[in-house]
């Protein structure tokens, strides 16, 4: 039995049922600031769910290929803490939301004492730049895949063509990194620290894969389909308070307000979800609202939680 006695059979419903009732949405739009993401076929739509036993309810498109994007914030988030404790990344970066868009200049001019959370552009920038070992892209870039393969039970790669993309159309980034510098909050090169973000967002993941990753956060840092340790425990309640502070940025209190499930979205039509103690669940559809947030992907999450009348509030 789980919490409040809900089986898996009753999860299975309310995910079956959402995937019904969303599956023919054709609200929002794909991003198109970034070319990649615009040709992505606007059809897709799928959900994982992931339970602590390791089994995974899926329905719909959830083993394609799509740019992880913002999500990855939140395993590199993980691996700084793990690297360099979670209060050192508390003074190093912080966990306050900004309020104002993930890609805000202003918030970095406005905050210039710290990134304010590594969950927004600027702190995801900086935490990049705290991945050890220091002064070595390669290296960090190791350490950064190996962390995701760990977190997903799985291989992640790049796709080159959206990383190209990416590369192309990320001068608002490349502020956000220099200003950074000028207010000692990067902790290595600002190029290389701005590329290996890019590279992470441009990584390609599965709804499957990203419903593991968050069950792993479920498990307390147990990916519960390896088996395998992947973080220390005491950092799961850490990140999800993180996300629960700013994962869907200046709408999450919206979205908590809404759903009642910890959440991290990604402008590539992913979202990631934790249910502390239940499931780990992501959906993915690339068409997107006005803010970047995946619109068939927020309301079947947001419908299989009033199905099992849950919440992390309740």
């Amino acid at each position: 039995m789980m919490i409040k006695d809900i089986s898996k059979d009753k999860i299975e419903a309310a995910v079956s049922a959402a995937y019904e009732k969303y599956r023919s949405n054709t609200e929002g739009r794909n991003a198109d600031y970034i070319p990649f993401l615009a040709e992505v076929p606007s059809e897709l739509f799928g959900i994982s769910v992931c339970l602590p036993s390791g089994e995974i309810i899926t329905y719909g498109d959830v083993d394609y290929k799509f740019g992880i994007e913002s999500i990855s914030k939140v395993p590199t988030a993980i691996l700084a803490m793990q690297q360099y404790g979670d209060k050192k990344m508390l003074s190093m970066i912080g966990a306050d939301a900004t309020g104002l868009p993930f890609n805000s200049v202003l918030a970095v001019l406005m905050e210039n004492n710290h990134p304010s959370t590594p969950l927004v552009n600027a702190g995801a920038i900086s935490a990049c730049s705290m991945v050890k070992p220091s002064g070595d892209s390669d290296g960090k870039w190791s350490s950064i895949t190996t962390f995701i393969n760990d977190l997903t039970a799985s291989e992640v790669g790049v796709i080159e063509e959206l990383y190209k993309s990416e590369s192309c159309t990320n001068f608002n980034n490349r502020a956000i990194a220099w200003l950074l510098k000028g207010y000692d909050r990067i902790y290595d090169d600002p190029d290389m620290s701005l590329d290996l973000y890019t590279r992470q967002c441009s990584l390609g993941v599965t709804a499957k894969e990203l419903s593991v990753m968050a069950a792993t956060i479920v498990g307390k840092g147990v990916n519960p389909v390896s088996g395998k340790r992947v973080f220390d425990a005491h950092l799961a309640p850490k990140i999800t308070a993180m996300i629960a502070s700013v994962g869907f940025y200046e709408h999450t209190g919206k979205w908590m307000f809404e759903s009642g499930i910890p959440a991290k979205s990604g402008v590539g039509g992913g979202v990631l979800g934790i249910m502390p103690g239940m499931f780990g669940v992501a959906a993915f559809s690339p068409r997107i609202d006005g803010s970047g947030n995946s619109v068939r992907s927020q309301l079947a999450i947001k419908y299989i939680m009033e199905q099992l009348k849950i919440g992390i509030y309740e």
